[in-house]
C-alpha cells in the first residue's frame, strides 16, 4: 500500500481557506460523509490495496475549491461557476504541496468529465480529460455522488443515476461501472 508522501492535516487546510463558520461547517459535514462512504468502499476492496489514508485526506479536501464559486445556497460567493470548483481545488492543493490530492479535486466533478464531454457541452473548463484515473480517485468520485451539501441523507443509487442522466450517457455508464465493482448486489 502506498502512503501519502507529505504529512498533511486536511482540517488545517480547510480552516486556512474557510473563515465563514457556516460555509466551513457545510463543507466539513459533506466531506466527512463522503470520506466515511469512501472508506467503507475501500475496506470492501482491501484485496486491491487502496491507499486508505490518502482516500480519507482526499475525500475531506475534494471540495476545497467551492468557496471561489458562485453558489450562494451553500454560502459561496465567488465569481466562477460551480462546475469550476474542481479545478480551483486542484490549484489550491497544488499550492499547498499536495498535487495528488489536487487531482482528486479536479477529477471528482460529475462522474469525471472527459475532454469530449467538455467540448460537447461547452463547459467552462480547461480542455483536458478530467476523468478519475486511479482506484482512489474513482472511489472518492463515486462516494461523493451520494451526498449533497444541504443534507446528510445518503441518496439511493437510482437517484444519483437520475441526476447524472441529463449530463450524458457517459456519466451514467461510468457511475454504473463503478457501482458494479464498489457495491456489487448482494446474493
Amino acid at each position: 500500500m502506498s502512503m501519502s508522501t507529505n504529512a498533511m492535516d486536511p482540517m488545517a487546510i480547510i480552516y486556512k481557506y474557510y473563515d465563514d463558520p457556516i460555509t466551513r461547517m457545510i463543507l466539513i459535514r459533506h466531506s466527512r460523509l463522503v470520506a466515511e462512504k469512501a472508506l467503507r468502499i475501500a475496506e470492501r476492496l482491501s484485496h486491491l490495496h487502496p491507499d486508505r489514508e490518502f482516500i480519507r485526506e482526499a475525500a475531506l479536501l475534494h471540495d476545497i475549491g467551492i468557496f471561489k464559486t458562485d453558489a450562494p445556497g451553500i454560502g459561496c460567493r465567488g465569481r466562477l461557476p460551480y462546475i469550476c470548483h474542481g479545478i480551483l481545488g486542484r490549484e489550491i492543493l497544488e499550492q499547498e504541496g499536495f498535487p495528488r490530492h489536487g487531482l482528486v479535486c479536479e477529477r471528482h466533478v460529475g462522474a469525471g468529465i472527459s475532454l469530449a464531454e467538455i467540448g460537447r457541452h461547452n463547459l467552462p473548463l480547461p480542455h483536458r480529460d478530467m476523468l478519475p484515473r486511479t482506484l482512489e480517485e474513482e472511489i472518492v468520485c463515486y462516494a461523493d455522488k451520494f451526498f449533497t451539501k444541504k443534507s446528510i441523507r445518503e441518496k439511493p443509487a437510482q437517484e444519483v443515476i437520475a441526476e447524472l442522466a441529463p449530463h450524458g450517457k457517459d456519466q451514467v455508464e461510468r457511475f454504473c461501472r463503478w457501482r458494479s465493482v464498489f457495491e456489487p448486489p448482494q446474493v
